[in-house]
């Protein structure tokens, strides 16, 4: 199936990435990630351009999301998982999102795109949460042009230097989907402490 993949990609391009990337925002188990660093190294060998890989899963990206939000906060949570459990939307995975999307809002939805859990479920939650749009918009555009650029740039500069196979690129992917979020969590956590530490500071050093 991999491999079928990867020539739907090299023979399709953007029209295949477009939809892998806009549905798996719904909870599809539809490859995203991977879908984009393959057309990324595809870029690189001149089979595509990769300004409009950039621009093409930016957008798919940024819809996607927009139109879960719309979803989650038209249906809200009972709809969402009485339907989704078809498309591996289990009651467990919506709770442990909507628990980070509570806690962290706008923070959840910047990183979103580099956790696969919260990149299923990043809009829907943040719509049945009623958090407000133009909020969710904002950090789910940053989130998600960032998380473009780092597969683009990454994959494009590594397959114009070697030759890549469809393994190594997924063992790549696997390695840095937890390494990133990994250190975007310790960037959260240390600097939230601090800022909370400097607040604390002021109350007591003020009148």
């Amino acid at each position: 199936m991999a491999d079928h993949f990867e020539n739907l990609l090299e023979t399709y391009g953007l029209v295949i990435l477009f939809p892998t990337i806009f549905f798996e925002t719904f909870g599809l188990p539809l490859p995203g990630e991977s879908a984009l660093v393959a057309t990324s190294a595809l870029a690189a060998k001149g089979s595509l351009n990769i300004v409009a890989v950039a621009i093409t899963a930016s957008l798919a990206a940024i819809a996607g999301d927009n139109v879960a939000y719309l979803i989650g906060r038209r249906y809200g949570r009972a709809i969402i998982l009485a339907y989704g459990t078809r498309f591996g939307i289990t009651e467990e995975k919506y709770e442990a999102a909507e628990r980070a999307t509570n806690t962290y809002g706008a923070y959840v939805v910047v990183c979103a795109r580099f956790f696969v859990l919260l990149r299923q479920l990043n809009g829907l939650v943040a719509g049945s949460a009623n958090m407000p749009w133009m909020k969710f918009f904002v950090a789910n555009v940053v989130g998600s042009v960032l998380w473009v650029l780092f597969w683009t740039i990454l994959a494009y500069q590594f397959g114009q230097h070697v030759s890549l196979q469809a393994k190594g690129l997924h063992h790549i992917s696997v390695i840095v989907a937890i390494l990133v979020p990994i250190a975007l969590v310790l960037m959260f956590v240390f600097g939230r402490k601090a800022l909370l530490g400097r607040i604390t500071l002021n109350k007591k050093g003020g009148p």
